[in-house]
């Protein structure tokens, strides 16, 4: 399974951009896809997730109303639409999947997952 990012670049605060996340070598059916970032000098936190079924999703309190994680399944892809970008969103952003299902609480932990892909990086000037 590869998951290949993309769709970061530079923006000014206030702005917008849009990740996707296309899963090859395997058709999702069940399990999540997480989006996590990685900030200089910084741990790898929980940005968002959304299940390849139903309709469930989970934000970070810091990007709620702002984020909004969405799903093609016909594409095997997610992304990630993020508004009213803020400097402290500047980070490494990685996509992450599991194909077995996860309870909603395990979702925003990094090792809930199986996969991941190598990151593509936002950045926010002010």
């Amino acid at each position: 399974v590869q998951l290949q990012a993309c769709g970061g670049g530079l923006v000014q605060a206030g702005g917008s951009l849009r990740l996707s996340c296309a899963a090859s070598g395997r058709t999702f059916s069940s399990g999540a896809m997480g989006w996590f970032r990685q900030a200089p000098g910084k741990e790898r936190e929980f940005v968002a997730a959304i299940r390849w079924s139903g309709v469930s999703t989970s934000y970070a309190d810091s990007v709620k109303g702002r984020f909004t994680i969405s799903r093609d399944n016909a594409k095997n892809t997610v992304y990630l639409q993020m508004n009213s970008l803020k400097p402290e969103d500047t980070a490494v952003y990685y996509c992450e999947a599991v194909s077995r299902r996860i309870i909603l609480s395990a979702v925003a932990s990094t090792v809930s997952y199986d996969y991941w892909g190598q990151g593509t990086l936002v950045t926010v000037s002010s």
